[in-house]
């Protein structure tokens, strides 16, 4: 027994090294033979469950942090991942609980007791948001507007709207004033969204292409965008872009990355798509950055805005009848049609389970469906692939919400095909970032690779909730 322990130590010492490197599967992995040889260490499922954490496996994460508090309902730092893991998931109510436990056993621990404060406060908040809530349909903030009398000033010098619409030479300056960090007027950005909530409530979910750029997360890494359009050519009609979710939080500069690809759906909308992510959703912005960044670099109002916005973004996009694009993947039951898809009510803040929050929150995996990692929606196999394909007669899927070392993976037999659009994410993961073009009439995939370039020194996370701020204990 003292030897299997002490070969655990050593398998332990292994993951911590990993885990400095930031190479975080490879340091689960060695915690996880380290637990196989002693499986009553609290320390080896924390440990895990923080690595898990910054993979954003957050069911995995909980469930490691729980096991380390049966062990050992003493041992600290367990609470503290676990409260971290369900703030992470949106259950502030049980991360409260436990960051009340912490404060309660160190009293005069000031980091314990800002984060128990803070989870108070959201706590409250979402309480007093349910208790104004009312049945009555909610007014736009459109409607407490008055754009036409807002006034530009005479100091601004920044890119404006012509005549109030978009243009190519708009993009164009928008896109270099973004790059020196500077500011667009406000009164331009609301007459922005404006113009795009009305485009989106109408707009079908179905194209038809022989060309398509097709984009996975872009995280708020607005250098990095347009290095894309450098490589592959800015949007136009003829070099059309579909951006397939997660276009904020995580990276700082988030604000410029959604107006940017904003403006170019407003220039080209049957050319240019833009899906919804999971990250398009209030509880992530609140957690990830962007509704920070959004009030540091304009307003409360305008993040309001922007939340009443991604409430229309499609969910899933399908090309020429043989390509389905949705962010997250398929579905936790079997017998979904496109025909189901385009029925739902996106309209809202995504559910905990259902169809919309599949398209949001699932990943595939070789083996068959269980629960997901993230400990929300499922991980679904590649028999829930064969079987929705064949029923909606689809080729294949694309999909994105993962962090691949390549920029893209294809699983499935070449049925489900993952891209992701941020390369060096959040600064440390050093992937590579991708895109992938489909041509001709069959929408072969072809796989274009980029790394990442540099960027003002604004840190990933800059505006996130202090909650998140990862580096704890």
């Amino acid at each position: 027994m003292a030897e299997g322990s002490n070969d655990a130590e050593l398998l332990k010492e292994k993951a911590n090294t990993y885990f400095k490197e930031k190479d975080y599967d490879n340091a689960i992995k060695y915690y996880t033979e380290a637990l196989e040889l002693n499986p009553s260490n609290a320390i080896y499922y924390s440990n895990r469950s923080l690595a898990y954490l910054r993979t954003e496996c957050y069911g995995y994460a909980l469930a490691d942090a729980t096991k380390a508090l049966e062990i050992d309902k003493n041992y600290i730092k367990g609470y503290y991942r676990r409260a971290t893991s369900n703030m992470a998931l949106g259950k502030f109510k049980a991360a409260l609980k436990d960051y009340e436990t912490v404060v309660r056993v160190r009293p005069n621990d000031k980091d314990a007791r800002m984060k128990y404060q803070e989870c108070n406060k959201i706590v409250k908040q979402k309480a007093f948001e349910r208790a104004i809530a009312s049945d009555e349909i909610k007014k736009s903030v459109v409607d407490s507007l008055d754009i036409e009398n807002m006034t530009i000033e005479d100091d601004y010098v920044g890119p404006k709207l012509d005549d109030g619409n978009v243009t190519l030479t708009f993009m164009k300056e928008l896109m270099d004033w973004f790059k020196d960090q500077k500011k667009i007027h406000r009164k331009c950005a609301y007459q922005m969204f404006c113009q795009h909530e009305n485009k989106l409530i109408s707009k079908c979910s179905s194209s038809q292409s022989n060309k398509i750029t097709i984009c996975g997360d872009t995280h708020g890494q607005y250098y990095d965008l347009l290095n894309i359009f450098t490589l592959n050519g800015l949007p136009s009609e003829t070099n059309p872009y579909l951006f397939n979710g997660d276009f904020v939080d995580r990276g700082s500069f988030s604000v410029e990355v959604i107006l940017t690809l904003f403006g170019f759906k407003l220039l080209y909308p049957d050319n240019f798509h833009l899906l919804r992510g999971n990250h398009e959703t209030d509880n992530m912005n609140q957690m990830y950055g962007f509704e920070g960044e959004v009030k540091a670099k304009y307003t409360a109002q305008m993040f309001q805005l922007f939340s009443e916005v991604f409430q229309w973004l499609p969910l899933a996009q399908c090309i020429n009848n043989k390509v389905l694009v949705m962010h997250g993947g398929l579905f936790s039951e079997d017998g979904v049609t496109l025909e189901d898809i385009r029925k739902i009510d996106r309209n809202r803040q995504p559910p905990d389970s259902g169809p919309m929050c599949d398209l949001l929150w699932s990943d595939p995996q070789p083996q068959v469906q269980s629960i997901s990692k993230r400990g929300v929606s499922c991980q679904f196999g590649p028999d829930v692939t064969e079987r929705f394909l064949e029923q909606n007669n689809l080729d294949y899927i694309i999909r994105s919400h993962e962090v691949k070392t390549e920029g893209y993976e294809v699983t499935h037999s070449g049925k489900c095909i993952t891209v992701f659009s941020a390369p060096n994410y959040c600064d440390q993961m050093g992937n590579k970032g991708a895109y992938i073009h489909l041509r001709g009439s069959d929408l072969k995939p072809e796989f274009h690779q980029f790394t990442a370039v540099p960027h003002p020194n604004v840190k990933p996370m800059a505006y996130a909730n202090t909650l998140m701020q990862l580096g704890m204990m």
